[in-house]
């Protein structure tokens, strides 16, 4: 089977991650995407599309594509706020103890673990975020 795109352009709200959660569940029903993977495209989504919401003072709105390929999901989140990388921060060490930890940065680690070849980038005044989520559990 060949699976559809996917294409949301929404509102930079919190309102619109939830928006976006459901959508992106029938659309891994509709594309028959593993549950496993569904999961992980959610989490994914949801982490990147939530800093945008909540921290690009600013930012009018995100789109989300997703195109299929043979043994992937290929992400794009764009969004017209500030200039940031959130690929820039450094890793998080996930063996110190939650109480001696730095807030923030979970959701960017979990990116980077569940997803290939992360990339970001500033182009037309936007900020591009992309990355790879294999299909495979």
């Amino acid at each position: 089977m060949a699976r559809p795109a996917f294409h949301r352009r929404l509102p930079a709200t919190l309102e619109s991650v939830e928006e976006l959660a459901v959508a992106l569940e029938a659309y891994a029903e509709e594309a028959e995407i593993d549950m496993a993977v569904a999961a992980r495209l959610g989490l994914v989504v949801e982490e990147i599309a939530a800093n945008v919401a909540m921290h690009a003072a600013g930012a009018t709105y995100f789109t989300l594509d997703i195109t299929p390929s043979d043994d992937a999901l290929e992400l794009l989140l764009t969004d017209d706020g500030p200039a940031y990388n959130p690929l820039a921060r450094e890793e998080v060490d996930t063996e110190t103890a939650l109480e001696e930890r730095d807030v923030g940065g979970l959701g960017v680690h979990l990116v980077r673990k569940m997803t290939r070849d992360a990339r970001y980038e500033r182009q037309d005044g936007t900020n591009r975020l992309s990355c790879s989520l294999p299909l495979g559990s």
